[in-house]
């Protein structure tokens, strides 16, 4: 590695992190004042208030990084123009874009480090920060189901639909079960006031059942009382509702998947399992503008190019949410609305990157 190309490695990671330190102290400032109510509220003490923040610190670094990471190509580039530096590598017959080559590289390498971050670190250290939000702020019960009231879901060669569950006490309100043949023809229907978990079995009450008879007419009746032998247990319709930062993007394939197979629509986690790997190139989609923006603004400074840059990162935020919008109604392919943005911001970035003067 040259001596120019170590000096720049070096100025970028100190600018980074310092950004990074920035970044992280006004999120973490403004998410206080907005919760201090709630917590005071719950009278949480010290300690869990410390432990709720400190384990939201992971996740806020990683959203942060694609824009500290182009706030920094900003601050380098335009301080290397303030002290003539770029003048002078121009005077030495050096190529602006080549030397630009390794700060592109470095983007890649941040996306990486996000990736992995967001892969081994923020799953968990997300999921005990909403744990604490959850059960010593909100004081929610964690055996208690907390999601839609209701419930669809799938079984083998049945389908089962719960107005209300409560799993503490194992009892459904208003259950209706499907079950169908191999040809998935409707063989049976039983439509009940509640359900109860007794004896390792299941007793409806006051309900109606349909049953089809050979000649395919459906035969009604009513009963008090109905045990009902399925495989299925309290446990089975007790679904965590998870977030996606939450999870990996392994897991979040997996629970997409179980989703899908209970019968629920997991268009929202095909789209953000998506996002999961588009996410760490932003780092280098705003890069390959921050270049453009540092160099080649005549006048302002790096005040006006920061807020270029800032402007920019709005930007990519509003077409992402756009894009994503657009996937959870279904309009674009989860991986098209998940990529779209990066896309638009690659193409506008080489755009601007061929317009600056060598």
């Amino acid at each position: 590695m040259s001596i120019l190309s170590r000096y720049l490695c070096r100025e970028f990671f100190k600018l980074l992190i310092l950004c990074q330190i920035t970044f992280l102290s006004i999120y973490l400032i403004i998410d206080f004042l907005q919760k201090i109510d709630n917590l005071i509220e719950a009278n949480v003490s010290k300690s869990v208030m410390f432990s709720y923040f400190f384990y939201k610190i992971p996740y806020i670094m990683v959203q942060m990084a694609p824009v500290a990471t182009l706030i920094s190509v900003i601050i380098m580039f335009c301080l290397m123009k303030k002290n003539n530096e770029i003048m002078a590598m121009k005077s030495c017959g050096l190529d602006i874009l080549k030397v630009s080559q390794i700060i592109i590289i470095l983007s890649l390498l941040v996306g990486l480090t996000v990736f992995l971050f967001s892969e081994i670190i923020v799953p968990y250290a997300s999921s005990r920060s909403n744990e604490i939000w959850s059960i010593e702020v909100n004081k929610q019960d964690p055996t208690r189901f907390y999601g839609s009231n209701q419930i669809w879901y799938k079984g083998s060669d049945s389908i089962y639909w719960i107005k209300h569950f409560d799993s503490e006490k194992g009892i459904m309100e208003n259950p209706t079960f499907y079950f169908f043949d191999k040809a998935f023809r409707l063989i049976k229907r039983i439509d009940g006031r509640r359900g109860i978990w007794k004896d390792s079995i299941w007793k409806i009450e006051e309900g109606i059942m349909q049953e089809a008879r050979n000649d395919g007419v459906f035969e009604l009746s009513k009963f008090d009382e109905l045990y009902l032998e399925i495989p299925e247990t309290p446990e089975t319709f007790v679904r965590d509702v998870k977030l996606p930062e939450d999870m990996s993007y392994r897991e979040l394939k997996q629970y997409s998947k179980r989703i899908r197979q209970e019968g629920y629509d997991n268009t929202r986690y095909l789209v953000d399992m998506n996002l999961k790997i588009a996410f760490p190139f932003i780092s280098f989609m705003l890069v390959l503008i921050g270049i453009p923006i540092a160099l080649g603004l005549k006048k302002g400074g790096p005040p006006l190019a920061v807020s270029v840059g800032i402007g920019s990162c709005f930007l990519y935020t509003i077409t992402l949410s756009f894009s994503r919008s657009l996937g959870l109604s279904g309009i674009f392919p989860p991986i098209l609305s998940a990529w779209s943005a990066n896309l638009v911001f690659f193409f506008l970035g080489l755009y601007l990157i061929m317009g600056i003067e060598r």
